[in-house]
């Protein structure tokens, strides 16, 4: 349903995270007889995550953990690990920087071009640990350094900007042609981000084999205050939701859907499952962890950009081991950690044995769910205040 905004305007009202709740449904479950694996193409992950490809958050060494864990980690192929042989003292600099001086010094530390050879050496590094190699690129690099990536043995490729579209118009160069280029691809190819119906729906029918979902959640992300741009993540999940299920009617195709950002607690993964995604992307989580490049710090890929940075260098201090994260075991009540422990509980709780089933669950609008009988904790900064 449309809200009239003014005279000559309206728009539908749309939904984050904190908006909505879970309903137990008539059933519960022993945790242990939840499944939340996650088929990708060929390839199966006993966590149904990504780790995003943001330079604070993903490593060589951090993805060969995640991978180790059961996930799935992106490297950023634009970022420090391509432009620098040891990149290890640009992280400890971003670190040491005043908020003031942050975004201009990475800008500049970010202008030392990105070494093809380094694309290649870093797949290999995490190639070498013998679990799955995904790696990024905005849509202008990848017919440039994609090749690179491919010959040193990359299994997924993602291909990610702010937005990505199916029919990018540009009078100076010529766009990338989605559709050809993963047709001719080697490997599966990921797309994104998008937010709405219509753009998942034209992803889709370019052949990805998933679609990124979220532009501007993510915590360090400024996108929506830069550009006003953006849907909130229930929303946008949703609605990418109802594309997968047009495009799997009209080919009988299944894409996957992957929530990118805006999920800071295992209730957010979970809610994000709920409201449609096979998988989530994470970045701030994961750039808390003790093993971080980042050092406490967090920023995205356009937190450097040169002439209209759209992110900021937030600190996000040391939550415990990427362990701890993502499975456990968690000694704080917060659920910023055991995410996907969380995952399975939640499923327990409400019935439903994996992930597929959970894409059903009845979700409602729930304003008050992060406030109501919370006041102590709230006034004592403890828990869920």
């Amino acid at each position: 349903m449309e809200i009239d905004i003014g005279i000559g305007k309206s728009g539908r009202q749309a939904f984050g995270f904190d908006d909505i709740a879970i309903v137990p449904s008539r059933r519960t479950r022993d945790p242990d007889d939840v499944d939340i694996s996650w088929q990708l193409d060929a390839f199966k992950f006993d966590l149904p995550m990504m780790g995003s490809a943001m330079d604070s958050a993903i490593s060589p060494d951090t993805a060969i953990q995640i991978g180790q864990l059961g996930g799935l980690a992106v490297l950023n192929l634009e970022g420090l690990w391509t432009r620098y042989e040891n990149p290890v003292p640009y992280f400890e600099e971003i670190a040491e920087l005043d908020n003031e001086k942050a975004t201009l010094r990475m800008q500049e530390i970010y202008l030392e071009p990105v070494k093809p050879d380094l694309i290649g050496q870093r797949v290999a590094e995490i190639k070498k640990a013998g679990i799955v190699t995904a790696a990024s690129l905005t849509p202008q690099r990848v017919a440039g350094w994609a090749p690179h990536a491919l010959d040193a043995g990359l299994d997924i490729l993602v291909i990610q900007g702010t937005v990505v579209s199916a029919e990018h118009v540009s009078s100076r160069e010529e766009p990338l042609n989605l559709k050809e280029y993963i047709a001719n691809c080697s490997v599966p190819v990921i797309v994104g981000g998008v937010a709405s119906y219509s753009t998942a729906l034209h992803l889709m029918r370019t052949g990805a084999v998933g679609v990124l979902v979220g532009v501007g959640p993510g915590a360090a992300c400024t996108t929506r205050g830069v550009l006003g741009v953006g849907v909130p993540q229930a929303t946008a999940i949703a609605d990418a939701a109802g594309a997968r299920i047009r495009y799997l009617d009209e080919t009988g195709r299944y894409v996957q859907v992957i929530a990118d950002g805006g999920m800071r607690t295992g209730g957010d993964v979970s809610k994000a499952i709920a409201c449609g995604a096979d998988a989530v992307m994470i970045g701030s989580p994961l750039a808390s962890a003790t093993e971080a490049p980042g050092k406490g710090y967090h920023w995205g890929m356009a937190t450097f950009h040169p002439t209209l940075p759209r992110g900021a260098r937030v600190e996000v201090g040391d939550r415990g081991t990427l362990k701890e994260i993502l499975v456990g075991p968690a000694h704080e009540n917060d659920g910023k950690r055991n995410l996907f422990g969380a995952l399975q509980v939640s499923m327990a709780t409400t019935g439903y044995s994996d992930v597929k089933e959970f894409q059903k669950a009845e979700v409602m609008i729930a304003p008050s769910l992060q406030t109501e009988g919370k006041s102590l904790q709230r006034s004592q900064r403890v828990g869920m205040g």
